[in-house]
């Protein structure tokens, strides 16, 4: 059963930091892109950042820019999300997804996807 876990969410002050994590299992993702999706209350869900399976990134989006930072291990199963500088309007419930080659803007192209992890950044 394929699943993908994230962890890491929290409730942090604004100009903190969170490292989000997303374990996947139950098939080999190391071909395949990983993104991380957010949704705030009442928005529609929106990309933050993604990982090709060749270790390409897109976080030339809104919310990444010169703040959050997406790696992934050696084996490919496990991508993070480091967020730095943390402000009010990044609260959010995030989410992992995945799907093959390269990461999507369009969150109906994934695969796959994480039950999500919920992010709070106090003013």
């Amino acid at each position: 059963q394929v699943q993908l876990v994230e962890s890491g969410g929290g409730v942090v002050q604004a100009g903190g930091s969170l490292r989000l994590s997303c374990a996947a299992s139950g098939r080999t993702f190391s071909t395949f892109a990983m993104a991380w999706f957010r949704q705030a209350p009442g928005a529609e869900q929106e990309f933050v950042a993604g990982i090709s399976w060749t270790g390409e990134t897109m976080t030339d989006t809104e919310p990444a820019k010169g703040r959050f930072t997406i790696f992934r291990d050696e084996a490919g199963n496990t991508v993070f999300l480091q967020m730095n500088n943390l402000k009010a309007e990044d609260t959010a419930v995030y989410y992992c997804a995945a799907r093959r080659a390269v990461p999507s803007k369009t969150p109906g192209t994934y695969d796959y996807w994480g039950q999500g992890t919920q992010v709070t950044v106090s003013s």
